[in-house]
């Protein structure tokens, strides 16, 4: 679009051909503040055909949800050496107020133990009797040795000796004064140890004595066991035999036959009296021929070998013929009155057969 001035030539011719300054002045005042209009709008127009061409391409921004904050780990600075650490302050710890309530298990109320009977104590009677001293002169005596004892009490008229056996019970007993000694033999058998025990005042007070007995026979091998011999080593004939599976022993002190088995079952060894008769059994079975290599047994082991199908089938055949020595055999008898039986062996060693017939050992000297 044009715009033009159209001007009157004749005005003009009329009047002037120069035009006054403020007419030109507010002349082009008038034609500026036209076009600042003008150009005003066309720009607005501009920009509305702009953005109405741009809606179609723009993409459409579809909002999100708000990003959370996500932890990050970070370091725990060191402690630099050389500088102080500094102690933390322990809070103060919140004391419940005395007659307070207390804290109730969620298990529920528990129970309190009740608090044991005391024991009352025993008064003691000070006019009761009382035993001043029970003693001997020895300090240790061999067994059939005499013993002397000595004693002394104060407010008794009397007083009670007893002998004690090896469970403790008592077995002699000697009514004596409340003051004086007495003599009192030891067996011959005893071993280990004598017990006495004194009393005054219908058994309201006792004192035991006890007095170790000496070892009087030693033994007839090394090393000695710890326990005492009933005696001495008795000497004895003696006949052994080895088997396949263990052994045979005669002992003609004992008049006895000992089978002692290697095979790992009960009970280890088995003692027979001997009940064989020269004019009567024979040695043998002729009929019977054992392997190469083996024997059968004779005579007084053979008759109770042939005779107890136990000891045949533990025992098996004989690894040699038997052999007739001279040796010792000795025992030894626990408190409980059980005894073990020592016997010499062919090959020099000491055969131990425990009590029971449970176990049988080898002592071989050094």
């Amino acid at each position: 679009m044009r715009y033009e001035i159209k001007t009157s030539q004749s005005r003009w011719s009329r009047s002037s051909r120069t035009l006054p300054s403020s007419l030109l002045t507010a002349f082009y005042s008038t034609l500026n503040t036209h076009h600042f209009r003008l150009i005003t709008h066309y720009s607005l127009l501009i920009t509305l055909l702009l953005l109405a061409a741009c809606e179609g391409t723009a993409v459409q921004i579809i909002p999100t949800t708000r990003p959370t904050i996500t932890a990050t780990f970070t370091e725990t600075p060191t402690r630099t050496p050389g500088v102080s650490e500094v102690t933390p302050t322990i809070p103060p710890t919140r004391t419940l107020p005395p007659g307070g309530p207390s804290p109730t298990s969620i298990l529920g109320p528990t129970s309190t133990p009740a608090a044991a009977a005391p024991t009352p104590t025993r008064v003691r009677n000070p006019n009761a009797p009382r035993i001043e001293f029970f003693t001997s002169d020895t300090l240790a005596v061999a067994p059939g040795e005499p013993i002397n004892l000595y004693w002394s009490t104060r407010g008794a008229s009397g007083a009670a000796i007893y002998r004690l056996d090896e469970t403790g019970a008592r077995s002699q007993v000697w009514n004596v004064g409340p003051d004086g000694s007495l003599t009192v033999r030891t067996r011959r058998s005893d071993r280990g140890e004598v017990r006495f025990v004194l009393t005054v005042g219908n058994d309201e007070e006792e004192q035991q004595l006890v007095l170790p007995l000496t070892c009087p026979d030693p033994w007839f091998f090394v090393p000695a066991p710890e326990a005492c011999p009933d005696g001495p080593g008795q000497p004895t004939s003696l006949i052994e035999e080895p088997f396949e599976r263990g052994r045979m022993l005669y002992a003609q002190s004992t008049d006895r036959v000992y089978a002692l088995f290697n095979d790992g079952r009960s009970p280890a060894w088995i003692a027979f009296d001997n009940r064989f008769n020269p004019e009567r059994d024979p040695e043998s079975e002729p009929s019977f021929v054992p392997p190469p290599g083996l024997v059968q047994p004779v005579r007084i082991l053979g008759f109770v070998w042939r005779g107890n199908d136990v000891v045949r089938n533990r025992l098996g055949l004989g690894a040699q013929p038997e052999f007739a020595y001279e040796g010792f055999i000795q025992t030894a008898t626990a408190p409980d009155s059980a005894q073990s039986l020592y016997l010499s062996s062919v090959d020099g060693s000491v055969l131990l057969l425990l009590p029971g017939g449970d176990r049988w050992e080898i002592i071989t000297p050094p």
